[in-house]
């Protein structure tokens, strides 16, 4: 039996669109297995990662379970579809019961939340976030998901945080359609991939400079995200990571200085070490569901 300190490991599943992580630990540093799963159906993806999930029950058990999903979900324990995938666009994935299907098959408490609040909590525990309650974790990809953590808690209501579909005011320059379906306006349609993409016009995305005009519409929308969260919920630290922000790293410092003259002094932020890019990288989905496990425990 792998342990830390006689503690039993953690078992994680973070759920995404394209592939699904499952992972056996106790943190960062201490991994003990990690095995990938394609996201095709419901029924094949929950049944291939129930079975990862049985052979290390077999070999060495788990302490508890923590499930990080692609959403949106239905996180209210007293809704009949608690644990369900609602509206998503993943095909064949609405209303999926994935809390359900994978907690039946073990004595442990089981944790499901959002991808992006496994991930801020993982921060909170192991990267930027690290002793701070009030913190937000922002991915910016295909689309932008925000993972908001208050009073050390995520942010609980009629569901979950979907700041993603903020709308916010356009640039007078940018006519460019959004990539958002439902508005023509919000974060995700005007900075995520979907936006970029809709506002190409045809240009290859490794064809164009980082002071071309598309960059501004992609830092303003994202400024105007982080103003929304620093007035809404005050919290004590932004990180911004995702495929966008990582391979376009003149945004995070143009974002900086687009959110402080928004601001324009009203509500005092930090210096330094506000807007930050995540410590963890591509294991913060990962190491989320862990985070989700561990606070079961707590």
């Amino acid at each position: 039996m792998s342990d830390v300190d006689g503690a039993l490991p953690l078992a994680g599943v973070e759920l995404g669109g394209t592939k699904c992580i499952c992972t056996l630990g106790h943190g960062p540093d201490a991994i003990l297995a990690q095995e990938m799963v394609a996201t095709t159906t419901p029924d094949g993806t929950l049944a291939a990662i129930a079975a990862i999930l049985a052979r290390w029950w077999q070999a060495q058990r788990f302490a508890a379970l923590g499930i990080a999903s692609f959403g949106p979900l239905d996180l209210d324990p007293a809704s009949p579809a608690y644990g369900h995938i609602l509206a998503t666009t993943k095909p064949g994935w609405a209303m999926a019961d994935v809390a359900g299907r994978l907690a039946a098959q073990w004595p442990v408490k089981v944790v499901f939340d959002t991808d992006v609040n496994g991930a801020a909590l993982a921060e909170c525990a192991w990267g930027v976030g690290r002793g701070l309650d009030d913190f937000a974790y922002v991915t910016v990809g295909t689309g932008v998901g925000v993972g908001l953590i208050v009073h050390g808690r995520p942010t609980r209501g009629l569901g979950h945080s979907e700041l993603g579909h903020l709308r916010v005011p356009r640039l007078v320059t940018d006519t460019a359609p959004s990539g958002c379906p439902f508005h023509p306006d919000c974060v995700e349609g005007l900075a995520a991939g979907i936006g970029i993409a809709a506002a190409l016009g045809g240009r290859e995305i490794g064809e164009v400079p980082a002071g071309d005009p598309l960059w501004d519409r992609v830092t303003h929308a994202l400024a105007m995200l982080c103003h929304a969260l620093v007035c809404g919920t005050a919290p004590r630290r932004i990180a911004i990571g995702g495929g966008v922000i990582e391979r376009q790293p003149h945004l995070l410092p143009r974002i900086a200085e687009a959110l402080a003259a928004s601001l324009n002094a009203y509500v005092a932020i930090p210096q330094t070490n506000f807007l930050v890019r995540p410590a963890l990288g591509d294991q913060a989905g990962p190491l989320g569901a862990i985070a989700l496990a561990r606070r079961s425990l707590t």
